[in-house]
């Protein structure tokens, strides 16, 4: 099946069709809640309209650990109805939602004491074994600390006395997000990026609409619905404001800090979690890559653009040099991210100990507000919104079937993993380039290689991101609805976090890569690059305990 492809031309018909037609429901948010909402209603028989002010996944859904798991910390928190529920959703996504963009990942928790910790972890990991759909991967094992250390050889031998080895599942969660997004407009949903809601139509007390800006063309647009849902996350308070009614509830924003480092600098065959004073301490294999997070703390600025200081930093490195053999320095983070979670607000100011379990609310007529929850758990959100919006529409509205529903890219992945050794052949790629693009686009991938078919040169390599070929850079443009060029290197591309310069190498081959695409004149291309230099060059100023790397666009 070919898929939908959101470029240029499928934005502007779209905002054409936004001021045209009445929507049964209008979605405000892209990350990933909100794109799981748009696709829940489409399915449901519901016209559906999904506007984001930025780009898929800008916020808080690029900017996770990139785990879908049960989590479990909730489990000593004795929160097992969050950890059930979250597990049931990773076997859904392991199994039969995305198979092309989830995968299993495993992790060693050390262990400290020789008798009790053991006990009791054991105890909270063969829950976790048994609970929802945990069994979608294998059980967990009890390994002594010499087993542990061949596993992983970069931590200190004083570090523990054995370990728990156990698995959980990993995500590229702004590719996942975008593919959701996608996916909901295969199935015909309306949906646009940088068309920002700047206040609600209104009848009276109800709520009717959204006015959106679209910050492309600068030109305002009444979008027409009987249901609108807010899924905007830490920006939900500043949503709610907007109705001029007392809001249904608060949400405080934790900021979560990663770094990335080289995947030589720590010596190991598994990811590692333990336990820190303030919270956990993940050590995740990410490509050629290790995420080391996170920070959990609470944020009083503004929801846009949080960045990692000094002290983040300085934190991260103490923690993980707590358990590693050779201690890792400033010089050894390649990239760094920020990112806020949007935590249902209660009585404490310990942001560790706010509700990660999710709220649905209509505080005025009309108006669905949905806002908490955690990655893993997205799809139970979206279904539970669009639930109180079809309880308000007169229509007999089916129940959610995304639950069965493969995300795009899914059907079909299967057997183009088995035929990659023919992919390659036919394609003059190397499999193991054949496997990368199976990964991030599953059955789509497909169409990637009809571009390097079509165009032997966007085979190669983009120079300055040798894992990313010259054609996804392209495909980001023509079918993933990036407009600009931090959308394809920050999210479609995760070149932003994972090269040294931040990606400034290769934004000038990027940004004529899209160009013709996106209609660019030499003018445009040269103010793209330096608008992403520059971002780059601020990122690594707000978090100045970062290895000094060169800014400049080759």
């Amino acid at each position: 099946m070919t898929s939908v492809a959101l470029g240029p031309q499928y934005r502007e018909d779209t905002l054409r069709g936004l001021a045209e037609t009445e929507f049964d429901v209008v979605v405000v948010g892209g990350g990933v809640v909100g794109a799981g909402a748009a696709l829940d209603a489409i399915s449901r028989g519901l016209s559906v309209a999904l506007v984001e002010a930025r780009d898929w996944a800008a916020g808080t859904s690029s900017r996770s650990s990139k785990l879908i798991h049960g989590g479990l910390r909730y489990l000593e928190q004795r929160d097992f109805g969050l950890v059930r529920e979250a597990l049931r959703e990773r076997g859904l996504l392991l199994q039969r939602l995305a198979p092309h963009l989830v995968r299993p990942v495993r992790f060693l928790y050390p262990l400290r004491s020789r008798v009790w910790e053991r006990a009791y972890v054991s105890a909270g990991v063969t829950l976790y074994d048994t609970m929802g759909g945990a069994r979608s991967l294998p059980r967990h094992r009890q390994l002594t600390r010499r087993a542990a250390l061949r596993e992983a050889p970069a931590l200190r031998s004083d570090a523990l006395v054995g370990a728990v080895q156990y698995y959980d599942a990993q995500v590229d969660d702004a590719r996942y997000t975008m593919m959701v997004a996608r996916t909901a407009a295969q199935y015909g949903a309306s949906v646009a990026t940088r068309a920002e809601a700047t206040g609600f139509l209104r009848e009276g007390e109800r709520v009717t609409g959204v006015r959106v800006l679209d910050l492309e063309g600068d030109r305002e647009i009444a979008v027409r619905a009987r249901r609108v849902v807010c899924a905007t996350g830490v920006w939900t308070d500043g949503a709610q404001a907007m109705t001029g009614s007392r809001a249904a509830f608060a949400v405080r924003a934790s900021k979560g800090v990663h770094l990335v480092v080289p995947r030589d600098r720590i010596p190991m065959g598994t990811g590692l979690i333990t336990r820190t004073s303030r919270s956990v301490l993940f050590i995740i294999p990410w490509g050629r890559h290790w995420l080391v997070g996170t920070t959990d703390t609470p944020h009083a600025d503004g929801p846009d653009e949080p960045v990692a200081d000094h002290t983040d930093i300085g934190y991260l490195l103490d923690q993980a040099n707590a358990v590693l053999r050779t201690p890792l320095t400033h010089d050894d983070i390649e990239g760094v991210y920020a990112g806020l979670r949007p935590l249902l607000s209660g009585e404490m100011d310990d942001t560790t100990r706010l509700s990660r379990e999710h709220a649905v609310a209509e505080p005025v007529p009309g108006l669905v507000v949905v806002t908490g929850g955690k990655f893993t758990t997205y799809r139970v959100m979206a279904r539970d919104a669009v639930d109180v919006v079809a309880e308000g529409l007169d229509d007999s509205v089916p129940a959610s079937v995304t639950g069965r529903l493969p995300i795009l890219g899914a059907t079909g992945y299967e057997v183009l993993w088995n035929e990659r050794r023919r992919l390659a052949a036919e394609s003059g790629l190397h499999v193991a380039r054949i496997e990368h693009l199976l990964h991030r686009y599953g059955s789509c991938a497909r169409e990637v290689l009809a571009m390097v078919a079509g165009d032997p040169a966007l085979g190669a390599p983009i120079p300055g991101a040798g894992d990313y070929l010259c054609a996804e850079a392209v495909y980001a443009v023509t079918h993933e609805g990036a407009l600009h060029l931090e959308d394809v290197l920050a999210r479609r591309l995760r070149v932003s976090i994972e090269e040294w310069d931040g990606g400034a190498a290769a934004a000038s081959r990027v940004a004529e890569l899209v160009a013709p695409w996106l209609g660019w004149d030499d003018e445009r291309v040269s103010g793209e690059v330096k608008r992403y230099v520059q971002q780059i060059a601020a990122e690594r100023r707000g978090g100045p305990a970062l290895r000094e790397a060169p800014v400049t666009a080759a």
